[in-house]
């Protein structure tokens, strides 16, 4: 069974860019979402194998959305995603519970490398 992934980020571009590189791999996209609010109903509703998150967005945050995701529940897999030179977010992202870290402009080898040390 392929693994189940939620993608979420504000920008549709660039959701619909993991979900090309994820759905030519094997990975089924389970849903999206365009903001932290979002992110975690979609969560709730959909219980995917892997979130792969925006840190920067509307109305609620990914390190938000990933505290409450990991209460939801705390096995959950999730990747963020960060532009370059938001060191600090990553660092805070990975302590609230993300296990990996994708940077923006994505290359496609690195995206299925995190994705894969993370969900296998």
């Amino acid at each position: 069974m392929s693994k189940r992934v939620l993608i979420v980020d504000d920008a549709a571009f660039m959701r619909m860019m993991i979900k090309d590189i994820l759905s030519k791999n094997g990975y089924d996209i389970v849903g999206e979402a365009e903001n932290g609010a979002k992110a975690i109903e979609k969560y709730k509703e959909l219980t995917p194998d892997l979130v792969v998150m925006d840190i920067t967005m509307p109305e609620v945050d990914g390190i938000t959305a990933v505290k409450e995701i990991k209460k939801i529940n705390a096995d959950s897999k999730i990747v963020m995603c960060s532009a370059m030179g938001q060191q600090a977010m990553v660092i805070e992202s990975i302590q609230a519970g993300a296990k990996d870290f994708i940077v923006k402009p994505f290359q496609a080898e690195r995206v299925l490398e995190a994705i894969k040390k993370v969900i296998g």
